[in-house]
């Protein structure tokens, strides 16, 4: 069976109502941390959307996440020289909602800020050109390890209730990736 024939299942609306809320704060956590304006964010052109506006070609088995780079262009441009890169976060609800079900320690709003940070980091980072979005495996294992590290000491400051557990939980991740770059 294809990925797009299985039946994943996605937010609900009271869930859905947490992931918006993550969003925004994962959005201003990461614009603090990078001293990005308001008028400055708009530049990374991107979306977050969640499973049920995915396309079959979006939606993958394994990570929370991924970010998938689009081409674009401003309407009525007929020269190349208007192209700009748009990126998609492509948000995994039967992942996450399955992680959070074997982990009953773990809270839907953390963990979201988590993962929805870790990947504003990585937008910002390909749109400053601090790294390549097209990398080799060694380079985007690396890449993981910074981004960790960065969401960490994004969210090391903040105050909430479940984000020890959610910090603790990808402490062993970036244990994980340590051992995939050196073997």
């Amino acid at each position: 069976m294809g990925i797009s024939e299985k039946k994943y299942r996605c937010f609900d609306k009271s869930q859905l109502v947490i992931v918006n809320q993550a969003a925004t704060m994962a959005e201003e956590l990461v614009s603090n941390y990078y001293k990005i304006s308001p008028s400055q964010w708009k530049s990374p052109k991107y979306d977050i959307k969640t499973l049920k506006d995915l396309t079959p070609e979006e939606i993958i088995d394994g990570p929370f996440a991924q970010i998938i780079r689009y081409q674009g262009s401003p309407r009525g441009s007929a020269l190349g020289s208007g192209r700009y890169d748009f990126y998609k976060v492509c948000l995994q609800d039967h992942t996450i909602l399955q992680t959070l079900t074997t982990n009953p320690n773990l809270k839907l709003l953390p963990f979201c800020l988590y993962i929805i940070v870790h990947e504003l980091i990585h937008i910002v980072r390909f749109s400053r050109f601090l790294q390549n979005f097209e990398a080799t495996r060694i380079e985007k294992l690396q890449e993981e390890r910074r981004v960790h590290g960065h969401t960490r000491a994004i969210l090391n400051n903040v105050k909430m209730n479940g984000l020890y557990q959610v910090l603790a939980f990808f402490a062993k991740w970036h244990e994980q990736i340590d051992d995939l770059a050196t073997s």
